[in-house]
């Protein structure tokens, strides 16, 4: 069965239909939204179906400083990731990973933001609008307010946050070390205590609800193979991905990024009609050298 693309092909068939209801009615029992009558001199946003029938709304209509403040979100460091893979392998800790379903749709909004009733909800207060309690797909604030949220919780559980890193969080007694680091909705979780691992998951799952997914094999684009010689880490499908899409699978690997001996003058050269794909290119080399600390020089 094809996706649809748009809520007027959605709306032909009732299997989609059933699925945007019950998309509703999740919104509604997660407390997102009030319906309210619209205040004067305030303006309510639109919002669209997308073909996963997400209901995304259109932040990008958003006023600063009027709709929303802050939408910067915290993520992880890479080097904190990086120490948190090798405290797991030098303790010889589980290093476990969890996903949070829907995390955008748990941080509540400070600011107030309506929203014109989305295509194919039933109003019963007809002439109201949408006033958010909740985040929602699409909001300029929505990343945000989902790490403010999980970082209350985490800190009401016992964790303590990270001064250096405010996305990693410890916690620790006389008879347990536990450590958490999130990067958005994906987390990961060690430490020496079986019972408190497991005391983390549930409190999270009873929280948000969470996708337990085992020992950790796949995470941000980074592949992770733990063997009794310690844990390998790559990017071999990243970089797959990479030449794919400047179409050089078939060239030979180089030793070096430029021939030895080669003498470079200064020539600014012609400008590129549009430097957008290479910034994108020089930006991906630059993830890469998370696991391929020799690109690095090449790239910066």
């Amino acid at each position: 069965m094809q996706e649809p693309r748009n809520y007027y092909q959605a709306s032909n068939d009732d299997k989609w239909v059933e699925a945007m209801n019950q998309e509703l009615t999740a919104l509604e029992k997660n407390n997102t939204w009030d319906l309210v009558e619209l205040p004067p001199g305030k303006k309510a946003i639109r919002s669209r179906w997308y073909s996963n029938l997400s209901l995304t709304l259109m932040g990008y209509n958003q006023i600063e400083g009027i709709d929303y403040f802050d939408s910067f979100s915290l993520v992880a460091k890479f080097v904190t990731v990086r120490m948190f893979m090798a405290m797991e392998v030098a303790k010889g800790w589980p290093l476990l990973q969890l996903d949070v379903n829907n995390a955008f749709l748990h941080g509540h909004l400070d600011e107030e933001v309506y929203m014109i009733p989305p295509e194919g909800y039933t109003l019963t207060a007809p002439g109201y609008v949408c006033k958010f309690k909740r985040s929602l797909y699409g909001s300029k604030q929505a990343s945000r307010q989902e790490n403010i949220e999980l970082t209350v919780k985490l800190q009401d559980f016992g964790f303590v946050q990270c001064q250096h890193d405010h996305c990693l969080f410890l916690k620790i007694t006389l008879d347990y070390f536990v450590a958490l680091l999130v990067y958005v909705d994906d987390i990961l979780l060690t430490g020496n205590s079986d019972v408190e691992i497991a005391a983390v998951k549930s409190h999270l799952d009873n929280l948000f609800t969470i996708k337990d997914m085992g020992h950790a094999k796949y995470f941000l684009g980074v592949e992770l193979a733990r063997s009794v010689h310690g844990l390998l880490v790559t990017q071999q499908k990243y970089l797959h991905d990479i030449l794919r899409d400047v179409r050089m699978l078939e060239y030979i690997a180089a030793s070096t990024p430029l021939p030895s001996g080669l003498k470079l003058t200064a020539n600014d050269g012609a400008l590129l009609v549009d430097p957008g794909p290479f910034r994108r290119l020089v930006d991906r080399f630059l993830y890469l050298s998370f696991t391929r600390p020799d690109v690095s020089f090449a790239t910066q």
